[in-house]
């Protein structure tokens, strides 16, 4: 079978497609044919390197993914040769305290497929059975890779960490990315006002036709008081914040009192600053987040079935074009999410 492969860090030269031996499931596991497979902001930093986080070599890469069940494992139950599948993007033992209470993502044990093992970027996968579900009817396999990470990391971010509330007033900065596309449709379905940030015309358009209220071009100098400026000065409830520095320092003043900022990500750099008095004189609060919990996401596709929830996607390739897709994420032009299919020509 073909696998996209790295065996260094660098930049987009260093993805290869390689033939490889196709891997057979074990007792407990499923053999996938994947579909479908989106690439995230993750799959960059794993083939640039991070610092402190060593990858083994070589590594296949991809963390979202749709497939169709190729074989069964001895032992497992439930699902069947032929059904299509959502390939869940973590993993863990399921034996910690977190785990069983549901909060798999904060086990210490937790970890992301194409970053702490092989991904989905292959034309076949095998993995345990626990971590497939059906794919919801009428959801195409190609949309419904573009949801789990993305949408997982969301719900992560304002229901589990922000505890977002009805009526209250959410900034998503960079509304148009992967996350961004997520967090607008999320908010609104949980009942908020959301104000969104994009870079173009086209960006910003495809902002409202996703939810939101208001949309404010971050390009701009002191875009931040177009925001203070639609919430008659209050500023906002939440803050979705995942560029960085780049954003950093606007996105904090555009908190209302009480107001609370949570991160994912950090795409343009890992250090921001912080302002302790303007923290505490307005009760601010600052929280980090990382995925979300899997029980979430047969409620997010429960909703993409139904139509309250879509996965944006930018554009289709074959797995042989990965090298195009990771240059033009990085070059930012690049609207929701680029899907690969393996197998295509």
């Amino acid at each position: 079978m073909q696998a996209l492969r790295i065996h260094a860090h660098g930049g987009p030269e260093v993805l290869t497609v390689e033939d490889i031996p196709r891997p057979e499931p074990k007792a407990g596991e499923v053999l996938v044919r994947v579909l479908a497979a989106s690439i995230n902001h993750l799959d960059l930093w794993v083939r640039r390197g991070m610092p402190g986080f060593p990858v083994p070599f070589p590594r296949i890469l991809g963390c979202d993914g749709t497939g169709e069940i190729a074989a069964l494992g001895a032992g497992v139950s439930g699902l069947s040769v032929g059904q299509k599948v959502v390939l869940e993007p973590g993993f863990s033992s399921g034996e910690s305290a977190e785990d069983k209470a549901g909060l798999d993502h904060l086990s210490a044990d937790y970890g992301i497929r194409g970053e702490h093992g092989d991904g989905f970027d292959a034309e076949y996968v095998t993995l345990p059975a626990r971590f497939v579900f059906p794919l919801p009817a009428g959801v195409d396999p190609v949309q419904g890779a573009a949801v789990p990470l993305v949408f997982l990391t969301a719900w992560g971010l304002l229901v589990s960490r922000a505890q977002l509330k009805a009526g209250e007033t959410v900034l998503v900065l960079a509304g148009t990315s992967g996350v961004g596309s997520a967090a607008i449709q999320l908010a609104k379905l949980h009942g908020a006002r959301v104000i969104a940030t994009a870079g173009t015309k086209a960006k910003r358009e495809l902002a409202r036709q996703l939810g939101a209220d208001e949309v404010v071009d971050h390009s701009v100098e002191a875009w931040d008081k177009q925001v203070k400026k639609l919430t008659a000065g209050r500023g906002v409830d939440v803050v979705v914040e995942h560029v960085g520095p780049a954003t950093w320092d606007a996105a904090m003043r555009c908190l209302a009192r009480c107001g609370r900022l949570v991160t994912c990500g950090g795409t343009t750099g890992p250090k921001v600053s912080l302002l302790l008095p303007h923290m505490f004189i307005k009760n601010l609060s600052v929280l980090g987040s990382t995925m979300g919990p899997r029980s979430a996401l047969p409620q997010i596709f429960a909703h993409v079935a139904a139509g309250r929830l879509r996965p944006v996607v930018d554009r289709v390739l074959p797995l042989s074009a990965a090298r195009e897709a990771h240059t033009l994420l990085e070059a930012r032009q690049v609207a929701g999410k680029i899907v690969l299919v393996p197998g295509a020509s």
